[in-house]
């Protein structure tokens, strides 16, 4: 942390001696590494604000955040980042500095410097600078994904940030942070990673090891085996996919493991209602000596004490088969306008419901069935649009566009969303997402779009989970058949057929998948398909 506070304060004089001032907005777009969390605090510390945006913004959406961020200045990764930032530098007027922390080799272009500059004006002290600040001060302006409409600057308060750190703290029990281990590889623009990795660990203590590409995360994992974790769930998902190929590459191993899941189910399911038996955790503890630990070894989250998913619904199936292997996974909800997190249970979770409010939030269903939150995580409206503010915030309440129940607990499901149903020719309100969790739980999916507005019927696109394809083609002779190949075959297609029919034994007649589209290439974060945090474009 000595080390830290060093870099924070370097970096803040260097800001400083630039004409960084309080209300200033900084522009941050670098991929997950230490650089990021010292110039991120270092503007904190001047009372400026820091905005993150997402790495893969082309030209145009940078010259749309900036400027509707009014930010003065910009300090990007590398070149590759510099060149789409300068492509728009002259439609961007009170942008004044340039900073890249890797310079390009053949020197920085007129008008931008080398980030290590801004440690070359001396020091400040970090901790009195935090004096200076106050709770109104912006902590940071995270944009919406944009699924329904351009983003909007979500403004989070350093009241807001302290505030839900506080309550995740709460929520996990731990005595100490210090000396756990968390890896932080989801875009610093996404509010879970900033909270996660950013605000907790800075403010908690614990170390943060920053994996700068997603796609290494497996890597990571066996390296750092952390105790902190969260993913949205298409990591869960992909490394339940993987698991499950891997084991059927040998059927008779595979039928053992899926058997033992099968009697952990019941016995996590008991343990959670406090009917456990002696017998059931001496069975469980067995299961784990010969089988799940080496799973969870494997997969490097052998050591995980919080395991956490959220941004979007995680299959039900998928979620209990981790705790049956003896992950932790509980699931959480909110969204930016939160600050995160509105509802989470980690020490008491119920599969199939996103907790209960979490301490210093309360959490209600309107007479619409809309869920609504207020507390000190609710943030402080959306940037220059007091129209949509006053849509979302209304007498203190936070109007979260999510359809939901309360159980007698307390506990919270989400059965719905006001902005992405499904609205069928016949007039039938139908939830996509409730659909799309459901199918990715056939073994070869690996992701879903249900579609259905203004039709007579609901359809879906399908995609071929790669490892489940893969292990299927080695399976029936066709060894390193490519997915988009498979994707047409009729074998697959009839496969994949099945696994729909039976999911749409679990939905009423009008919400059932009547035809679908296979395809075998993925769809990728900030695509034609997915936002930079893999929600549906709708």
């Amino acid at each position: 942390m000595t080390d830290y506070a060093a870099r924070v304060g370097a970096a803040a004089a260097g800001l400083r001696q630039i004409g960084v001032e309080p209300g200033d907005r900084v522009l941050l777009m670098m991929r997950n590494r230490p650089d990021f969390h010292w110039f991120d605090m270092a503007v904190q510390c001047l009372r400026a604000t820091p905005v993150s945006i997402y790495n893969s913004s082309s030209s145009e959406e940078i010259e749309y955040l900036a400027s509707d961020a009014g930010a003065q200045v910009a300090i990007v990764e590398d070149a590759g980042f510099l060149t789409r930032l300068l492509q728009v530098r002259d439609h961007l007027p009170r942008l004044r500095h340039v900073f890249v922390v890797e310079p390009p080799a053949d020197g920085c272009p007129d008008g931008v410097l080398a980030a290590s500059t801004l440690f070359e004006a001396g020091t400040l002290d970090v901790h009195a600078l935090a004096a200076d600040t106050s709770p109104t001060d912006l902590a940071t302006l995270i944009y919406t994904s944009g699924t329904t409409g351009p983003p909007k600057g979500v403004m989070i308060s350093q009241y807001n940030v302290v505030y839900t750190v506080e309550s995740l703290r709460r929520c996990i029990g731990f005595d100490s942070f210090v000396g756990k281990r968390a890896v932080s590889y989801l875009p610093m623009a996404h509010i879970a990673e900033r909270m996660m990795s950013h605000y907790q660990g800075a403010l908690l203590g614990y170390s943060v090891f920053c994996c700068p590409d997603a796609n290494q995360l497996g890597a990571y994992l066996t390296k750092v085996r952390p105790q902190i974790i969260f993913g949205v769930p298409r990591v869960w998902e992909k490394i339940y996919n993987g698991v499950n190929a891997a084991l059927a590459a040998d059927p008779e191993r595979k039928s053992k493991f899926d058997e033992g899941v099968a009697a952990a189910l019941d016995i996590t399911r008991a343990q959670r209602a406090g009917t456990a038996t002696d017998a059931q955790r001496d069975t469980w503890a067995f299961l784990d000596s010969v089988a799940f630990g080496a799973v969870r070894g494997l997969v490097g989250l052998d050591q995980v004490q919080v395991a956490v998913t959220g941004a979007a619904p995680i299959p039900r199936q998928v979620l209990e088969w981790y705790n049956a292997i003896g992950v932790p996974l509980s699931e959480i909800y909110g969204m930016s306008e939160s600050s995160g997190p509105m509802t989470w249970s980690p020490e008491a979770n119920r599969p199939g419901s996103v907790g209960r409010e979490i301490p210093g939030c309360e959490v209600r269903v309107a007479e619409d069935g809309e869920v609504i939150c207020r507390g000190g995580n609710v943030f402080q409206g959306y940037l220059g649009q007091p129209e949509k503010t006053a849509e979302t915030l209304v007498d203190g309440w936070l109007h979260s566009g999510d359809i939901g129940v309360l159980d007698a607990d307390g506990y919270l499901t989400i059965v719905d969303s006001k902005k992405e149903r499904i609205s069928t020719s016949g007039g039938k309100n139908i939830s996509p997402a409730n659909l799309e969790a459901a199918l990715k739980t056939i073994p070869l999916i690996g992701q879903a779009a249900a579609i259905g507005d203004n039709r007579k019927f609901c359809s879906a696109i399908l995609v071929l989970d790669a490892e489940a394809a893969g292990v299927w083609a080695a399976a029936h002779g066709r060894p390193g058949t490519p997915p988009s190949e498979l994707a047409a075959d009729a074998d697959v297609i009839a496969e994949v057929q099945a696994g729909v029919d039976a999911i749409n034994q679990q939905f009423a007649q009008v919400e059932q998948i009547k035809r679908f589209t296979l395809v075998g290439e993925e769809w990728l974060p900030d695509s034609d398909v997915l936002t930079p945090t893999s929600k549906l474009k709708r």
